[in-house]
């Protein structure tokens, strides 16, 4: 199964900064399953432990939030991990375009996108929450919804045009983005078309990152993953998205003894001493991304990709901080 297709190439220069925006997901949503893997309403009552960890879920009256129901939460954070690097004050309102929203998510912008919208919103809305899991250095049992609130506003002439949505996260993830607890995650996620691939996706960016490699059991992925097929089932899925190949920035492996290998389609060792940023010029970068409204941690691994590909050329970094500032400034001058 091909990847959908890049939709709007281009994105919309003149909205937003959706061309600048990078994707960010919250670590807890990508650690547990949060989210249901079915494409038809999904009305179980879900109960996952993970050692001291339990999570239940209820669902709305439309079912469960489904993984794309997800780009909604990634579209938030991201646009208010933007304007947090960029030094603004922040809120759990988040205003925005239907427009902006299925452009940055890949989506078709006809009648059909905008009406999946109002059924993502109520199932966020809906579905509750009990569980423990901890984010923002606290541990708390509680009952709530992924958003607070959801809605649209519409013109009140004859064309009925929709003006824009506004959500209210649950400061359950505000918390995430309040300290840091999120990742970058590739564009091509909203291209993947399978639920379980975007959920595999997730796992492996959250546990496998840069290393070079990450391996889990098959059954305790399963697990992980939310999917409630059979685990014959399940293992006839994996090796057919393996088969496929699609996963951004991972590659996949299933051993005979049941066993799925994440490795890096490019292998990334750690930093050596050499290519090592000093603080005073991650300061320094830090203040270029914030005035330019650029995402840091974006800017950060786009530089060590480079000086780690000039290393292994035998074109070391001499000065890694005074390189990396002046690569920071370089980018300023040709954006």
């Amino acid at each position: 199964m091909v990847l959908l297709p890049d939709r709007h190439p281009q994105k919309d220069f003149f909205i937003l900064d959706i061309s600048d925006v990078v994707p960010k997901d919250d670590m807890a949503s990508m650690e547990h399953p949060l989210f249901s893997l079915a494409t038809k309403p999904d009305m179980r009552h879900l109960v996952y432990k993970n050692g001291i960890n339990k999570l239940e879920i209820i669902p709305s009256g439309r079912g469960l939030p489904t993984i794309f129901d997800k780009d909604i939460l990634i579209f938030c954070i991201s646009q208010l991990m933007q304007k947090k690097n960029r030094g603004e004050k922040i809120g759990k309102r988040v205003r925005f375009t239907g427009r902006e929203l299925l452009v940055a998510t890949n989506r078709p912008t006809n009648n059909l996108g905008y009406n999946r919208l109002e059924h993502a919103f109520q199932r966020l809305r809906g579905t509750t929450f009990t569980t423990n899991i901890a984010t923002g250095n606290k541990i708390e049992t509680r009952i709530f919804g992924l958003i607070n609130e959801g809605g649209f506003v519409r013109t009140a002439d004859e064309n009925f045009r929709l003006d824009y949505c506004e959500i209210v996260l649950s400061d359950w993830v505000m918390r995430a983005i309040e300290n840091d607890e999120v990742v970058t995650i590739s564009n091509d996620y909203f291209r993947l078309r399978r639920p379980l691939e975007r959920r595999l996706y997730e796992i492996g960016r959250k546990h496998c990152g840069g290393q070079p490699k990450w391996h889990i059991g098959l059954a305790k992925l399963q697990e992980k993953t939310g999917s409630n097929a059979p685990l014959k089932k399940f293992r006839l899925n994996i090796r057919q998205i393996i088969e496929d190949d699609h996963t951004p920035f991972y590659h996949m492996e299933l051993t005979t003894e049941d066993v799925v290998i994440f490795r890096p389609r490019s292998p990334q060792s750690d930093l050596s001493p050499e290519i090592r940023l000093p603080e005073w010029a991650e300061g320094k970068a830090r203040a270029i991304a914030r005035e330019k409204g650029w995402d840091y941690y974006a800017l950060r691994s786009e530089w060590l990709s480079f000086a780690k590909s000039e290393a292994t050329k035998g074109n070391p970094s001499k000065n890694s901080g005074a390189a990396f500032v002046a690569y920071c400034k370089k980018k300023e001058r040709l954006r």
